[in-house]
Order: C-alpha cells, then structure tokens, then sequence
C-alpha cells in the first residue's frame, strides 16, 4: 500500500473515531478528579465515624478498585466496544489468575473474614500459628505482629482464619498460676501462710476471686502447691515474676527450703 493511501486511511479514521475517542479521555479524566473527591470524602467519614481502624484500609481500596473499573468500563463503551463480550473475556482471565493464585485469595478471603468477624483488632496480644505477639496491622493478605523481642511476624490471613487462636486481650482479667515447691519435712501450713502473706501484700492481685492455695502434688523431691491468682490482664507479667522472686528470698528467711532434683544413694556390703 503506497505510503499515501495509508495515510489517508488514518485520517479518516481518526476523524471518524477522534470524537469519541477525546470523549473517552474526557470521561477518564473527569472521573479520575471525581473518583478522588468520593475517597477524600469517604476516608473523613471513616475518620469521623466509630469505624474499626483496621477495617478503613479495606473499604477504602475496595471501594477506589470498585469505583475505577466502574470509570474504565463506561469509557471503552464511549468507544463502541462491546462490553458483553469484553466482560466475558474479562471473567475468562479472572478465572485463570484465580486458579494461579489459589492460594492468594484464600489470603485475601482470610482477610475479610478477619475484618467482619473481628476475632483480634490492632493493639491484641495474640497466639496464632506458633508465635505470640501484638498486633500491630491487620492487611488484606497478612497480619503482622510485633513479639515481646520486637521482632516482626508475618502470618498469611488465609492461615490465620482457619486455625485455632488464642487472644489474651479480650479479657480484662487474667488467671496467674504458679508451682511452688518446698521440701518434704518442712511446714505446710507455714508455707502455705508465706504465700498467702506474699500475694496479700501485691496490691495488683484481686481479692476477689480469692487467691487459691493448695497441695498439688507429692513430687519426687518436692511438696508442690498450686496457687493461682486473678489480676488484671496488664498486670499479667509483673504480678508472676514478682511473686517468684518475692517467694525465693522469703522462704530462706522463713527456714523453708526450695528443693532440687536430688537422689538417695544406698550402698549395700
């Protein structure tokens, strides 16, 4: 084809189609301005609302996702394309990404149900897949936690919806157990005062429930008793620690004795 029919074919084409085709632009731009003002709009009601802070990322990219495919599908059908067949192409690919990335969307679908059904938000101290942190962002694929140790853990959502968790920060109040042996010959009703004495001095453990003390076990080389304590759920790691360190130096001062492993030898002539 000689290089001026060519060229006079483009021109008409671009004339036949030029309008449309600044239309279509016109519509991608003007949209694009308006999308913007709906999120900016959108995100000060979230901020305003009693909304979740976990959840406003969420809707705030489905609903940018939502409104952007919504603009693009109106302009190509400025153009003339037909979006029946478009929109079958488009679910033929969908269905091929999504069998490619299975294991991607049970993560974003673990993401969602996370959202809704709020079983941990930001700021929870969690127990999930092996590790024990606070969470520190819920995402759409991930959740992320920061460990006592201020390492980061990154869980995959689709994981983490489906198996078993624990949250130590629903409750405002937390059991503390403990395991305190003393030797045998020693009082037991002496030491089972001393701990009484002991967690009835911590302003932090409650007094009601009562603080349980009791024989647990005649062990090998030691009387344990089992003695458990309510506090409240921040007062957790204070109150446990505190109690052991307070029960080794006063049980010296009492004459108590905290055993060790030991063992009765007896040689036979």
């Amino acid at each position: 084809m000689e290089p001026e029919v060519l060229l006079n074919k483009l021109t008409e084409l671009v004339l036949a189609n030029g309008p449309d085709v600044l239309a279509a632009l016109a519509v991608l731009f003007v949209g694009s301005w308006i999308i913007k003002g709906i999120m900016k709009s959108v995100q000060m009601a979230l901020d305003k609302g009693s909304i979740d802070p976990s959840l406003k990322p969420f809707l705030l990219s489905m609903l940018g996702m939502l409104l952007k495919v919504m603009l693009v599908i109106s302009a190509l059908g400025m153009l003339g394309i037909e979006m029946t067949s478009f929109i079958a192409i488009l679910g033929a690919a969908g269905l091929a990404v999504g069998m490619a990335l299975s294991g991607t969307l049970q993560n974003f679908a673990g993401g969602v149900m996370i959202l809704l059904f709020k079983p941990f938000k930001v700021g929870n101290v969690i127990e999930a897949q092996g590790y024990v942190g606070t969470v520190s962002q819920i995402q759409i694929f991930n959740t992320i936690l920061k460990t006592p140790d201020n390492k980061t853990i990154i869980i995959p959502n689709g994981g983490l919806s489906t198996s078993s968790m624990i949250n130590y920060s629903t409750e405002e109040k937390r059991r503390v157990d403990w395991t305190i042996g003393v030797a045998y010959g020693d009082d037991l009703d002496k030491a089972r005062e001393v701990i009484k004495q002991l967690a009835d001095a911590d302003d932090r453990i409650l007094k009601d429930p009562e603080v349980f003390i009791a024989v647990s076990q005649l062990a090998d080389s030691s009387v344990n008793f089992a003695v458990r304590a309510w506090v409240k759920a921040p007062d957790y790691w204070g109150v446990y620690f505190d109690m052991n360190e307070n029960v080794y130096k006063t049980f010296g001062k009492e004459g108590l004795n905290i055993p060790f492993p030991q063992m009765d030898v007896h040689l036979h002539k």
